[in-house]
């Protein structure tokens, strides 16, 4: 019980509370089953938490919000992505590029959706997650269109807030077609 009570949120601990008067009078094999479901319920949480901060990124992405994206991400980060035509970009400048000269500069609306999300929990301060990405924009000539992208992006917690350490993305890249 200690380490889910150290979980992002305190739910299976209380559930675990309020689900058993005397924990220590169960037998051991019900206990490690109750054990066993609170931390699928702890689990899933934090599946849910990886797939909000990644919308959040996406979002601050979507809006050309720079200073956002960079609490976000951890300043070492590397990333393989088709701007960077093959190669490995580490830290933000090569990202800080486009806020500047592209997405804080678009004026019509973009709605993006994470699709079939997969989260890798690696611990309890690292995680993985990977989806499929469809953007919707209007073209030069107002008439709506779609672009898919993957993409993988791992996560690491650092003093109690998750950061990107690395992603990489296939397909679309970020300049939409006109």
């Amino acid at each position: 019980c200690a380490r889910l009570c150290q979980a992002s949120s305190p739910l299976p601990c209380l559930l675990l509370i309020r689900s058993m008067q005397n924990p220590f009078s169960l037998q051991p094999e019900k206990l490690l089953r109750k054990l066993s479901i609170l931390g699928n319920i702890s689990q899933e949480l934090r599946k849910q938490e990886i797939i909000k901060v990644t919308e959040q990124l996406i979002e601050a992405i979507s809006n050309g919000d720079f200073e956002s994206y960079t609490k976000m991400c951890d300043p070492g980060m590397t990333a393989f992505e088709p701007e960077a035509l093959g190669n490995l970009v580490e830290g933000l400048d090569f990202h800080r590029f486009y806020f500047e000269n592209l997405w804080s500069r678009n004026s019509k609306p973009v709605h993006t959706t994470i699709l079939n999300p997969h989260i890798h929990l690696m611990g309890d301060e690292s995680a993985c997650i990977a989806y499929i990405r469809i953007t919707q924009y209007l073209d030069a000539g107002g008439i709506p269109r779609t672009a898919q992208s993957e993409e993988t992006r791992v996560w690491h917690r650092r003093d109690g807030k998750w950061q990107i350490v690395h992603f990489h993305r296939s397909g679309a890249p970020s300049v939409l077609p006109q």
